[in-house]
């Protein structure tokens, strides 16, 4: 006898990676027909990645499976799910439930955080036949990095131990390894996880030191709970602390610019894995030439280091501080234009 897991589909599971097994595209599927009224069959196909044919097959298939799928014929037609209608539990058996599990796993693992929350939901749910061989898959992979880019090694059940513990809300004793090798254990209060584009990153307080710290995740070598319920005591924005310190942790130099963009312009500028953003004071001095300036701080090597950088931003700016930087802004200005000065033009 096939035994079977039941899931209870909600609004959304988030996106998925591309078809691992039919189960997982009709989730998918599912997902897309309750994220907005009505979808046309080109459109649910692109999304998808698949045939006119695959869709409309799919769609045949959640009817069977007792979905209310509405469809309209012609060039403007569609389908929906009918308003009002009872979705009953998708039905899927291990071999299914282990693809669901894996494509939200690679999904997590890859920066969607629908995919992370999808994947916390349906771990609580599994079968513990079933989570065991997902463990047994998280021990046996080897991701190799893409060519040119640097994807830190990390295990989608140490991903969903981390969010779990951040949702449990429960103080844990963490062992870390940090970039310099060195290996310690210290308890913390597990709060948030951030993805920057390139890693994941956990945000935690610090218990011994009363500080909120961040920890790259692929660095984390266990969490174990203590069975203590954690102090989340006016917590950060976890997305601005992790920003900060990767903007200026590494360096021992911050320069402090304003430009005269807004905030969504300046972000374009300098991303924030490269400075920490804010609006700048309506009272300061040249807001009225500027009335969205943003101010930003971008971590360097050397006051002469940060001045390449930012003549390279090609914008008008000011250095705020440090006087440092301000003066080599200047000297390397004046080089520039010392050495183009009487040129011919062309």
């Amino acid at each position: 006898m096939t035994r079977t897991v039941p899931v209870l589909v909600m609004d959304s599971y988030g996106k998925l990676l591309p078809v691992l097994s039919a189960s997982a595209r009709l989730l998918r599927l599912l997902s897309l027909l309750s994220s907005r009224p009505s979808w046309t069959c080109a459109e649910l196909a692109e999304r998808m990645e698949v045939t006119d044919r695959t869709v409309r097959r799919d769609v045949a298939r959640l009817r069977e499976l007792g979905y209310s799928v509405d469809s309209e014929a012609g060039p403007w037609g569609g389908y929906r799910l009918r308003a009002g209608s009872h979705v009953p539990p998708l039905i899927l058996d291990d071999e299914e439930a282990l693809a669901v599990a894996v494509g939200l796993g690679e999904a997590a693992l890859g920066g969607d955080q629908a995919a992370l929350s999808a994947m916390l939901k349906l771990r609580q749910v599994l079968p513990r036949r079933i989570a065991d061989r997902l463990g047994e898959l998280d021990d046996a992979f080897v991701r190799l990095p893409a060519a040119g880019a640097e994807k830190p090694q990390i295990s989608p059940g140490l991903l969903l131990e981390l969010a779990t513990a951040c949702r449990r809300g429960e103080r844990g004793r963490l062992s870390y390894t940090d970039g310099e090798g060195r290996s310690t254990v210290r308890e913390i209060d597990p709060y948030r996880l951030v993805h920057t584009g390139r890693r994941w990153y956990f945000v935690a307080r610090d218990v011994a030191r009363g500080q909120w710290r961040t920890f790259r995740a692929d660095r984390v070598d266990r969490l174990q709970p203590t069975g203590h319920p954690a102090d989340l005591t006016d917590p950060p924005d976890p997305a601005r602390l992790v920003s900060r310190n990767i903007a200026n942790g590494p360096y021992p130099l911050t320069a402090t610019i304003r430009v005269p963009h807004p905030m969504r312009e300046a972000l374009r500028l300098v991303p924030a894995t490269i400075g920490t953003h804010r609006p700048d004071d309506p009272h300061h001095p040249h807001a009225p030439d500027a009335p969205h300036a943003t101010i930003i701080d971008i971590g360097g090597p050397d006051p002469d280091g940060l001045a390449r950088y930012l003549l390279g931003l090609g914008t008008p700016l000011q250095v705020l501080a440090p006087e440092a930087v301000r003066d080599a802004l200047v000297r390397r200005t004046r080089e520039l234009l010392s050495n183009n000065a009487g040129l011919p033009v062309t």
